[in-house]
């Protein structure tokens, strides 16, 4: 049964007064949601659907890794439309989702927006999600070049979030991972300001949590500018464990999940304010 040996970090960065950044990691689940800038309540957004997400992979084991994350996408939209509803002060709030779920022998990965996941293998970093934003269409379309996106001025510019106002097709898919293999998922505080050969020579650090502490400090160094989140996970292959993990960033705070009633699971998660 594969899973993950992993360390995680949250930081608010220097600028940032409260961090919009969530994230969950665990033995079978990573996961990190960026509050969507410039929308309202980005923190409520991105506890809601790590909670949703988080509790739905805990309570039901036994579902297809893809349908669930899926339909854990959806649920989150409804909490979140049902969150504004209740609040209008929270009209507009969205987040990024990108998440990898293990589930026998297969990893899943579902996307939305521009946090992203990486595969380290070999000593080669290699990206595993395409951004939802508006400069990597005009990459995709040939009418910008990549060395052009960091400094664009619409590089920020997210094309497709969970939300409240209209429900969004994840983009999932099986993985191709094996034991061994590394993983990063981290929110756009670190790759908006940290290049990959830089980001793929720290995954060279041997524990996870040394790991993901050192990308953190790369992005402080880089000035701090958003809040950073970063999750590194080793593949592996062993009996089954307790799913209890890590709550990070907004995560930690269950007053700003819009219901946390609404998905009931019996496994306790141990919180970590890092």
């Amino acid at each position: 049964m594969l899973r993950f040996a992993y360390g995680a970090t949250s930081h608010v960065g220097l600028v940032r007064e409260h961090n919009e950044d969530a994230g969950f990691a665990g033995p079978y689940l990573q996961l990190v949601a960026d509050g969507v800038g410039g929308a309202a309540a980005g923190e409520v957004a991105s506890a809601t659907t790590t909670y949703v997400v988080t509790a739905l992979a805990m309570c039901r084991p036994d579902q297809d890794a893809a349908s669930l994350l899926a339909e854990a996408v959806a649920t989150a939209h409804r909490e979140l439309q049902r969150g504004e509803d209740a609040d209008g002060a929270r009209k507009g709030m969205a987040t990024t989702l990108t998440a990898v779920l293990a589930r026998g022998d297969r990893v899943t990965l579902v996307h939305v927006g521009d946090s992203r996941a990486y595969l380290f293998r070999d000593g080669e970093l290699t990206r595993l999600s395409t951004d939802h934003t508006l400069v990597q269409m005009l990459v995709d379309r040939g009418e910008l070049s990549a060395d052009r996106v960091p400094t664009h001025p619409y590089r920020n510019v997210v094309l497709h979030s969970v939300n409240g106002d209209e429900p969004v097709r994840p983009a999932v898919r099986d993985l191709d991972v094996r034991p061994g293999d590394r993983i990063l998922l981290c929110s756009d505080g670190l790759t908006d300001f940290v290049p990959e050969d830089l980001i793929g020579g720290e995954l060279e650090t041997a524990d996870p949590d040394d790991a993901a502490e050192a990308l953190v400090g790369l992005a402080l160094t880089a000035g701090g500018r958003d809040n950073v989140t970063c999750l590194v996970s080793d593949l592996g292959d062993g009996p089954q464990m307790r799913s209890d993990g890590r709550l990070l960033g907004a995560m930690t705070d269950p007053g700003l999940v819009v219901d946390p009633a609404a998905i009931h699971h019996d496994r306790p998660v141990r919180e970590r304010t890092s």
